[in-house]
């Protein structure tokens, strides 16, 4: 005679979902999640506001970024699985299975569809005011130093020395007189990748990283012609970039987080200078110009406040899930 199992006394059991039912919830999330990555798209257009930081304050930052995890590692495990035989595929698929597919393919619809109405924007205001949105990104990119300031900890006195080497550094390349960067294939890429670990990193802007290299505006000018060539390399850089440069600091998140917040915190204080609102096309520090100084002041406060308060939304967030 069969016996019933016994339910342990005070066992609360939760009946499973039926898949209509998780594919009625999934609607709202995906719907939520592409409205998500328009918020990370366009403020990832603005210079001096980290998309890092919105991801952080929409609650989605350490999933996304597990998720990207997963997703490099399982390609590439798929793809070297190739020649190192069917195991190393099986364990590329597993890795797979792990990514949030619900939070990536929403999120890269959102950013895409962003990224591509603000572009227009941008580029429109950074050709016709360039001294006000200089004023305007500098007021952003200042306030946003208060996250890896205070992602770094307590700070002594060699993080000083740390933090000063990596700002006099930074200054003095961004200030140095140069010609137009030469538009090339490798400098596409090799500014993708570098941009492309803003993400990575909360505080630090992927386009404010273009402007001091100065892609800014040829980019800007691609999205907006639809340079598909243009564009293919920078995607190319990018996922190259998310490869190595993101995964590093992750690495370096993880073993060196200290350390790396400083000199990040450096680097960002450094590129202020390319941010200078009065300066002309070679980088010189050329007087204030007549009637700009107010309207550029105000528009680095409302720049700084806009940044702020993004940063005051992700701190009461933080400590409501703490």
């Amino acid at each position: 005679m069969s016996q019933r199992p016994v339910e342990s006394e005070g066992a609360v059991t939760t009946p499973k979902q039926t898949p209509s039912l998780e594919r009625r919830a999934a609607v709202p999330q995906v719907v939520a999640n592409v409205l998500r990555g328009g918020l990370i798209g366009a403020v990832e257009v603005m210079p001096g506001v980290s998309g890092g930081t919105v991801a952080l304050v929409v609650m989605i930052y350490e999933r996304l970024i597990a998720s990207a995890s997963a997703a490099i590692a399982g390609f590439f495990l798929l793809a070297t699985g190739l020649f190192r035989g069917a195991e190393v595929r099986r364990r590329g698929l597993n890795r797979l299975r792990e990514v949030d597919w619900l939070l990536i393919l929403p999120l890269v619809i959102g950013m895409g569809a962003a990224i591509l109405t603000m572009s227009h924007v941008m580029e429109s205001l950074v050709e016709n005011h360039p001294t006000l949105m200089r004023a305007a990104f500098f007021g952003m990119v200042l306030v946003s130093l208060l996250i890896p300031i205070r992602m770094a900890g307590d700070w002594r006195v060699r993080d000083w020395l740390y933090f000063g080497v990596a700002g006099v550094v930074t200054a003095i390349a961004v200030s140095l007189p140069s010609a137009p960067l030469e538009i090339t294939p490798l400098t596409i890429m090799g500014c993708a990748a570098i941009a492309v670990c803003a993400l990575a990193l909360p505080g630090l802007s992927g386009s404010f990283l273009l402007l001091a290299l100065g892609m800014y505006e040829p980019t800007l000018e691609a999205v907006n012609n639809r340079d598909f060539g243009y564009l293919g390399l920078f995607l190319v850089g990018a996922a190259t970039g998310g490869v190595v440069i993101v995964l590093g600091l992750r690495r370096l998140l993880r073993t060196r987080h200290h350390v790396t917040m400083v000199v990040v915190t450096g680097l960002m204080a450094g590129g202020l200078r390319a941010l200078w609102p009065w300066q002309d096309e070679a980088r010189n520090i050329v007087a204030v110009e007549p009637g700009s100084l107010w309207p550029a002041i105000a528009l680095a406060v409302a720049g700084a406040a806009l940044v702020g308060v993004g940063i005051w939304a992700e701190h009461r967030l933080s400590s409501r899930r703490a």
